[in-house]
């Protein structure tokens, strides 16, 4: 078993939850802020079992994608292009868990 914590973009958070559910995965947003998280991000939390990774992170691929979208500065007189999206993901190893 293995604890993913996956930092996606609050705009894919919605699609990325549904498209996990929608597999039978189980996933816990966690409210956070400050620190290591930018603002603008979500935190996923998900418990998967080994033989279920590469399905997690295809669906992880799908929707959390990076793309470039313009964006305008008011110091810049024309639209600059930012990359967004994507996801970082961490994995632990889980020793033991109960599922009452």
């Amino acid at each position: 078993m293995k604890l993913i914590f996956a930092i996606v973009q609050d705009q894919d958070a919605g699609n990325v939850i549904d498209a996990l559910t929608e597999k039978n995965f189980r996933v816990t947003k966690l409210s956070t802020s400050g620190g290591f998280l930018k603002a603008g991000n979500t935190t996923l939390m998900m418990g998967v079992e080994e033989k279920d990774m590469d399905e997690l992170f295809d669906v992880l691929e799908e929707n959390c994608s990076v793309r470039e979208e313009a964006t305008s500065m008011v110091s810049m007189p024309y639209p600059l292009n930012v990359r967004i999206g994507g996801a970082t993901i961490f994995i632990l190893e889980v020793s033991e868990y109960n599922r009452y």
